[in-house]
């Protein structure tokens, strides 16, 4: 028997698997969206804070003070990335380990080095290597140079509530001469100071206050040595 029936009336039949399998899969989309993990949480940055506290006296002349040249700060390979590191001195002191959700904004030598350079600048003319050897170029006479190691630098826990901010380095002075370099003076620095809570957040504190207490001694012996 011939079919007459209009062909639009067909089409509502053809299309009801269509939009059942598209339901289907929108439901299956909608779900997988609902299943997939939050987006993992971004590191809180830390620094020393905008204000450097007094780390000597500043000279009413800074130019009547020999000019030091100022070295990059060197450091150990586990301390040149921005981990936020402790020690647990009452379980195993000799394991560094890192916050997970807590870096510095540069690397700790790099921090060390800029409220180095700014005490120092306070006192006398402070220069970096490419300055220092210009001035051996050009005026014959060479700066000393002060050379600075940073071999510690971490949140150190005391028991689980009880923190410090650790701080350990070693600096050395430098003078060039026509014979060739010779050590004026060495000295090493261990500070630390209390952690006000016992978290990173906590630490970061306790190891700025520790910094500026090693810049204070470190430019007080700058001045002594020389």
């Amino acid at each position: 028997m011939k079919n007459n029936a209009h062909p639009h009336s067909r089409t509502p039949a053809r299309r009801l698997p269509i939009l059942a399998v598209l339901a289907a899969g929108a439901a299956l989309l909608a779900a997988g969206c609902g299943a997939l993990p939050d987006k993992p949480a971004r590191a809180t940055l830390y620094d020393f804070g905008p204000h450097l506290a007094a780390a000597a006296p500043a000279s009413a002349n800074p130019a009547a003070l020999p000019p030091i040249a100022l070295a990059e700060i060197d450091a150990s390979m586990r301390l040149e990335g921005t981990q936020l590191l402790y020690r647990l001195g009452y379980a195993d002191s000799n394991e560094l380990r890192p916050y997970g959700q807590a870096r510095w904004s540069l690397a700790p030598a790099q921090l060390l080095h800029q409220r180095l350079r700014d005490a120092l600048a306070m006192r006398r003319t402070v220069l970096g290597p490419e300055e220092s050897a210009t001035i051996a170029r050009t005026e014959g006479r060479v700066p000393d140079t002060l050379r600075v190691s940073l071999e510690e630098f971490s949140q150190y826990f005391e028991s689980p509530a009880s923190s410090v901010g650790l701080v350990r380095l070693r600096a050395t002075l430098i003078r060039g001469g026509s014979g060739g370099d010779r050590v004026l003076a060495q000295r090493s620095f261990a500070l630390q100071r209390p952690a006000p809570s016992a978290d990173a957040a906590g630490g970061v504190k306790g190891l700025a206050a520790a910094s500026d207490a090693a810049v204070a001694e470190l430019v007080a012996w700058v001045d002594q040595a020389r």
